[in-house]
């Protein structure tokens, strides 16, 4: 018998509660019954996004949303701010391009947070840029972006902010509102806790002043359809069903554990993860590390590649890295339904593995060192 543990940054491990209120028969969706379900995701989405503004949602996976983003706020020959600073960052990057916006890139080296002192810089430098491009939780890389500064910044300018949030929201601290983030991007296979499929989309004011005059094509992705839709819980278009209902309940489930404490308990989770690492003497990868995951440094003599397909083989499932990253570090989640004892499963996973395949550490040490954190803490 081989059990499964899912440690990966997307898709997370989805409770019990969620996949047995998804495996309940099909409903219509133009149906009293549907709209009541629907109208409390929209309620319990502005609640995790902490925004007043409505929370537009869309069956596609949260590159569907970034691609929304770019095609509902801008403009053919628009300029726009991109920091590209792993993976998802050159996304935005990419995506804008393939619209035909004009991108102009704050390159940041792999595993370093953003200054936002750059980005108000290049915001006064020219000032037809229309909107600032970046991410909360940079899932690549493991890093955070100081998001609040860069609202700050951005809030002083005519440009709106774009923050991509998919493996952020509800493991990371965001005040959407508070620190003027205009639009937030979001998937519901991470902190949210349900399978891939969903996307959404925050809207600020601001940003609605934008989408107004945009003249880049959409039809499904067209903000103002479904945002007409959703004010009376409807859908546009057919929504996915079954997923939706799913969401009641995850949300309803992170409601219950109150959103200040589910972001405390992720800090928990990740400062455990890291001392842990740090118990193996492994060096993280981040100046500025996520509490949604921790990328760990492939010690030397190690096969990075191998490693994260020997765990794989053995039921236990971690990220490698991504692009020129790519057997050069592991990434390991702590968001969603996670609690202590998944930590040590899986810092105990990557410290046999390590052993097996011939790097030098005591066992237990790294355990011992997760164990240290939620001995001082309540999770």
């Amino acid at each position: 018998m081989k059990k499964k543990y899912l440690f990966t940054p997307g898709p997370t491990t989805v409770p019990p509660e969620c996949l047995l209120t998804m495996a309940q028969p099909i409903i219509h969706h133009r149906t009293p019954e549907y709209m009541k379900i629907f109208g409390e995701v929209r309620e319990g989405l502005k609640y995790v996004f902490k925004t007043e503004n409505e929370v537009l949602t869309f069956a596609s996976s949260g590159t569907g949303a970034m691609e929304a983003s770019v095609s509902n706020l801008l403009s053919r020959g628009d300029k726009v701010i991109v920091v590209k600073g792993g993976k998802f960052g050159e996304r935005f990057a990419e995506i804008a391009a393939a619209f035909g916006v004009d991108v102009i890139p704050v390159d940041v080296e792999w595993g370093r947070a953003v200054e936002p002192e750059v980005v108000r810089k290049k915001l006064a430098e020219d000032s037809n840029v229309k909107a600032v491009f970046t991410t909360l939780c940079e899932t690549s890389t493991g890093v955070v972006n100081d998001i609040k500064e860069m609202g700050e910044i951005v809030s002083k300018f005519n440009a709106v902010l774009v923050v991509d949030a998919i493996s952020g929201l509800a493991s990371v601290e965001l005040n959407t509102d508070e620190w003027q983030v205009d639009v937030v991007v979001s998937g519901s296979q991470k902190g949210l806790m349900i399978p891939p499929g969903l996307s959404f989309v925050s809207v600020s004011d601001k940003a609605w002043d934008l989408v107004g005059v945009s003249n880049l094509p959409k039809y499904y992705f067209d903000f103002k359809k479904v945002k007409k839709a959703q004010e009376k819980s409807d859908s546009a278009f057919t929504p996915a069903i079954s997923l939706i209902i799913g969401l009641r309940q995850a949300l309803g489930m992170l409601k219950e554990e109150g959103i200040e404490n589910v972001i405390s308990r992720h800090a928990c989770l990740a400062e455990a993860t890291r001392r842990g690492m740090s118990g193996l003497n492994l060096e993280l990868f981040a100046d500025r590390p996520s509490n949604s995951v921790t990328a760990v440094k492939v010690p030397s003599k190690i096969d990075g590649a191998n490693f994260v397909k020997r765990l794989r083989e053995k039921g236990v499932s971690i990220a490698g890295g991504q692009a020129q990253l790519k057997g050069k570090i592991f990434r390991l989640a702590h968001m969603g339904y996670m609690d202590k004892f998944d930590i040590l499963q899986m810092v105990s996973a990557v410290e046999v593995e390590l052993r097996e395949m011939g790097y030098e550490l005591q066992l237990g040490k790294g355990v011992q060192a997760a164990e240290e954190v939620f001995l001082k803490e309540i999770v």
